[in-house]
């Protein structure tokens, strides 16, 4: 079975502070990183607005992905978000109307069923 995987970046504002994640679900993951009910890095230094994805079906590649992205340097990185993004806009300013809010709420831990980080 094929199972859709992203890989993201977050940053907390332009040239702030920057977070490489991988999810299947990504919608979800952005949720819970802006309502802060991951603990950890982006709860802690506030990272929250999506600035660079991509999409894909294989979650090995992915990771994979999300570790060479994790190695490159800071100047690498910006070039990655600026090459799609140049005034790193929020790409999910707009995906989070009142019926994901209500959906995503009712449920505002991961339940385990997602499988990936």
């Amino acid at each position: 079975m094929t199972k859709t995987a992203y890989v993201y970046i977050l940053a907390s504002k332009k040239n702030g502070t920057l977070y490489t994640g991988v999810t299947s679900n990504l919608e979800r993951r952005i949720y819970e990183h802006k309502n802060h009910l991951l603990d950890g890095f982006t709860d802690k230094y506030d990272v929250t607005h999506l600035v660079w994805f991509t999409q894909g079906e294989d979650i090995g590649a992915a990771i994979t992905l999300e570790k060479k992205i994790k190695n490159r340097n800071r100047k690498w990185k910006i070039e990655l978000i600026e090459a799609t993004n140049p005034n790193w806009d929020d790409l999910a300013a707009n995906w989070m109307d009142s019926a994901t809010t209500l959906r995503f709420a009712q449920n505002d831990k991961n339940d385990g069923s997602e499988g990936y980080a």
